[in-house]
């Protein structure tokens, strides 16, 4: 979710982690070119070295949807990436472009920062209810409801700014402007689904603390709070 909360990283996402992980995050630009393709790989590796931006030339070269957003890929961790991918990109010094072979092709990636693994993780219903007890948490915690508009009209909570994830291109770019990424944030939609799309999406924007409401407002509604319509 760069400019789009589905990962659009289909050429280097794997689904599984392996064993032992790292508890580190490295923030990560490439480009990606075909298998049969080494000499332009070479060339265009020469030309960073000569002082163009990688960026730039994943926007006109790379095969990877990443290209729209200049090859960012945003904050990884391992288990999160292909291996071949993975390895040479937590092997990779700061700032160095190198080159690896995967499945998908020939890739350039550059390691732009590297940071401490920022925490995800689902909230539950009763835990999340005894905090919205509290005034002063539902006026200074930072509360996104992904729903859209008619399930607000439906039940709602107080305190949740609402950003609709279909509305996602008009906010999203935005969001650290309207949110602390050193703060706790707290994430909510129907049945938590969306929410964790979005939370997920979040950790890739630099949040440290991040936390989606388990079962969205409809565990809410059953198991915490009957007052609160279902729907």
């Amino acid at each position: 979710m760069g400019t789009n909360p589905r990962p659009s990283g289909k050429v280097w996402f794997s689904g599984a982690g392996n064993g032992e992980v790292e508890k580190k995050e490295i923030l990560v630009q490439h480009l990606l070119v075909g298998g049969d393709n080494l000499q332009l790989l070479v060339e265009l590796q020469k030309r960073i070295s000569g002082g163009e931006d990688l960026s730039d030339l994943a926007t006109e070269y790379s095969l990877c949807p990443s290209k729209e957003i200049g090859g960012m890929l945003g904050w990884v961790r391992r288990g999160q990436m292909i291996p071949e991918f993975e390895e040479a990109a937590f092997s990779a010094p700061l700032n160095k472009v190198v080159r690896c072979k995967s499945k998908h092709g020939w890739h350039l990636l550059q390691v732009l920062s590297e940071r401490e693994e920022s925490l995800l993780q689902d909230i539950g219903p009763e835990e999340f209810h005894s905090k919205m007890q509290d005034p002063k948490f539902v006026e200074e915690a930072q509360l996104i409801d992904v729903r859209e508009p008619e399930e607000i009209d439906q039940a709602s909570l107080p305190g949740f700014k609402v950003l609709p994830l279909r509305q996602f291109g008009t906010w999203g770019s935005l969001i650290t402007n309207e949110f602390d990424p050193q703060k706790d944030i707290y994430v909510l939609c129907h049945h938590g689904v969306r929410s964790m799309q979005v939370a997920k999406w979040l950790q890739t924007q630099g949040f440290k603390r991040v936390f989606n409401v388990a079962g969205g407002i409809h565990a809410y509604a059953v198991k915490a709070d009957p007052s609160i319509p279902t729907y």
